[in-house]
């Protein structure tokens, strides 16, 4: 059962300028998404969905129009505000990882908490469970150049979710990998959704991976395509993150 909305996008107009040219890359668009859910966006290249996921995770904001976050109006904050309510509030999971190379696992984890008040002590705990999470505790020393592209998503998957942030958003997270640890990645990204209860936001191309969210939500030359906006539930298969924590303990020293 879904809980009340989380996300509440009211009448967005995102427009760029090019000289005397006005780009318009959204427009006049609404959209909710309750907490709890796991949403996927869709649609063909430079129709606004990357736009969309900035707006919402405070990374950029709107031309025209607001975004909400629970009871927050954060189109409105402040460059500072914005900044520190980011840190707090969203878990940013990229398709090239964006991990420190000279940074082990477990460093690159941390840095979201150096953001935020924790005793040396505390960080350590938060980091451990992150990493526990995602099956990479044997993992935590290994610098990404000593990590599979795989595990490296999920180093970022545990950056992701250490500060225990409100909303999750992807931007095509299995675009670098394999099948195999694609389909990982999506076990483990439903299973946050599932026993975390974890709002997540996935924009992909991919169809298998989007068949993976509760919800599509298809975007279309900067609007919402009307009647093309769902898809059938396919949960999480029982225990993923389990499995993915045998995986990693078979990998050890690959």
């Amino acid at each position: 059962m879904q809980g009340q909305p989380i996300v509440r996008v009211r009448g967005v107009h995102k427009y760029f300028t090019r000289g005397e040219e006005q780009i318009d890359v959204l427009k006049n668009l609404s959209l909710e998404v309750p907490e709890g859910e796991f949403l996927g966006l869709m649609g063909p290249s430079g129709s606004g969905k990357t736009t969309l996921l900035n707006l919402i995770a405070g990374l950029d904001r709107p031309s025209e129009g607001e975004v909400w976050i629970r009871d927050q109006l954060i189109s409105k904050m402040s460059e500072a505000a914005l900044a520190s309510w980011r840190t707090r509030n969203i878990g940013f999971i990229f398709q090239f990882y964006h991990l420190l190379p000279v940074l082990t696992a477990y460093e690159n984890v941390e840095l979201p908490l150096l953001l935020l008040p924790l005793s040396s002590a505390e960080r350590q705990k938060q980091v451990l469970t992150a990493l526990d999470l995602v099956g990479l505790t044997n993992r935590m020393h290994h610098r990404p150049g000593q990590l599979s592209g795989g595990q490296q998503q999920r180093v970022g998957i545990a950056r992701a979710v250490v500060t225990d942030p409100t909303l999750i958003v992807a931007d095509e997270p299995t675009g670098d990998l394999d099948a195999h640890s694609a389909e990982e990645i999506l076990n483990l990204l439903c299973e946050l959704q599932k026993s975390l209860r974890k709002t997540i936001l996935l924009v992909t191309h991919d169809p298998r991976a989007a068949e993976r969210a509760q919800r599509i939500v298809h975007l279309d030359k900067g609007r919402l395509v009307e009647g093309d906006t769902s898809t059938a539930i396919r949960p999480a298969p029982v225990g993923a993150v389990a499995g993915m924590q045998e995986t990693a303990i078979k990998q050890q020293g690959s």
